[in-house]
Formats: C-alpha cells, structure tokens, sequence
C-alpha cells in the first residue's frame, strides 16, 4: 500500500515506498526525485533537506543520500562543502537540454520520412489518429503515455540505432516535461496539430519538412515548458 506523506519539503510531498515494489529504495527515491526536479517542485538554488526527504518517503537517510549522489552525476544537483546538497537544475540547463532533443529529434524524423515502410507509417497514422482522440476527451494522462508511442515509432522507422540510443538517455527528462505542459488544454491542442503535421510529412517522405516541423515542434513545447517552470520560480522570487 501506498501512504503520502503531509509533511511538504521543497513544496513538495511524495509517496511513501511499499517495500513490495520490484525496484530497489534508493532507485524509487532518484526517479521521484528526479521527476520533481524537472517538474519544477524545487526552485534553483534551493536547500535540500534530507531528513524531511526520509520521513515523506518513509526511510533512512542512506538511500536519499545515494539517490542524491546520482542525481548530481545528472547535474541536477551539487554537494557544497557546509551547505549541504542544493538543487542545480536552472533554467538555462533546461535549455541546453531542449535544444539537444530537438536536434536529435529532427535528424530522426527525417531519416524516419525516408525509410519508414507501409507498416510504420500506418501505426503512425493510428497514433495520431488515437492521440486526437485523447485531446478530444482531455485525456491528459492517455495522451501523455500516446506522445511517448509516438515518438518511439518515428525512432523506429528512422533505423538508426545510434541516435536512437543517444535520445533514449533524454527519456526520463521528456516524461516529466510532457507531463508539466500537457496539463493545458491549449498546448495539448498545439500539440496535437503538429503531431499531425509531423506524421503527414513522414508518411509522404517528405525529409527536409518533418526534420523542421519537429525541430520546431521540440523547441516551442521545450519554451512552454521553461516559461511554465521557470515563469513560476520568478514570481515566487518577486513575492
């Protein structure tokens, strides 16, 4: 069983851990913590209490500690002699990472438009098709685990297993970012036009245009997620 914790730290509480899960404690903690960074529960800067960590996921400080030392190999946060651990995930790393994807991305989208075969682009199409399906509804949560198979089919159908492997490491980034900028209705339906526009231009073959709609595509949800994120962190700075 599942048990939150009412005891915020960060502006942020989690889930205490079922010790049946098949995932090792220190794991669970570095994915959950992970996402919150990313997510924008921590501001820049912020102090991060470990004992308060402890007692909202219902453990000892060692695997909030090791959880901590793999998230700064991430540098999404940094262990400072007599401050403790602070939170390193800023604006301008968020950035860098966005552009990153989007350049993989469109590389993938446009070998995808060149070698993706009558199967791959009707399961395309049918993504798409499910995905208009989920903005219809306001399925936020169907549509978010849809944009994952989405994207998973265009790496596919690119055949290149190289990039494929560099974006995977992007993965865990790209979830928690769907999931901040899903939650509006009117970027879900911007989103939803360019995915379509994405799947028309692959499925035609056309290279250079799915390469830029994707580029773009990555680069204008990457801003709404910064403004969201980050727009926040501002405001809470000025009150």
């Amino acid at each position: 069983m599942i048990n939150r914790s009412d005891t915020p730290a960060g502006g942020a509480g989690f889930e205490k851990i079922d010790a049946s899960f098949n995932v090792t404690v220190r794991d669970h903690v570095h994915r959950m913590m992970r996402a919150a960074i990313i997510s924008g529960r921590f501001a820049t800067g912020e102090k991060v209490n470990e004992r308060s960590l402890a007692e909202q996921f219902g453990v000892s400080t060692t695997p909030i500690k090791e959880a901590l030392r793999q998230l700064e190999t991430e540098g999404l946060v940094e262990a400072l002699p007599r401050r403790g651990v602070i939170i390193r995930f800023a604006s301008s790393w968020a950035e860098e990472m966005i552009l990153a994807r989007a350049a993989l991305e469109s590389m993938i989208a446009h070998l995808a438009a060149k070698r993706i075969d009558k199967k791959g682009g009707i399961e395309l199409v049918a993504t798409a098709n499910l995905m208009r399906e989920a903005t219809t509804s306001g399925d936020a949560d169907g549509l978010i685990a849809l944009n994952e198979t989405f994207h998973d089919l265009i790496h596919r159908s690119s055949r290149c297993s190289y990039l494929s492997k560099l974006i995977e490491r992007q993965q865990f980034y790209d979830a928690s970012i769907r999931r901040v900028i899903h939650l509006d209705p009117s970027e879900r339906q911007k989103a939803l036009e360019e995915h379509v526009a994405i799947t028309d231009a692959i499925v035609a073959g056309d290279a250079d245009r799915a390469e830029r709609l994707m580029r773009d595509h990555v680069v204008r949800s990457g801003e709404t997620y910064q403004s969201i994120v980050f727009g926040k962190q501002k405001e809470s700075e000025r009150d």
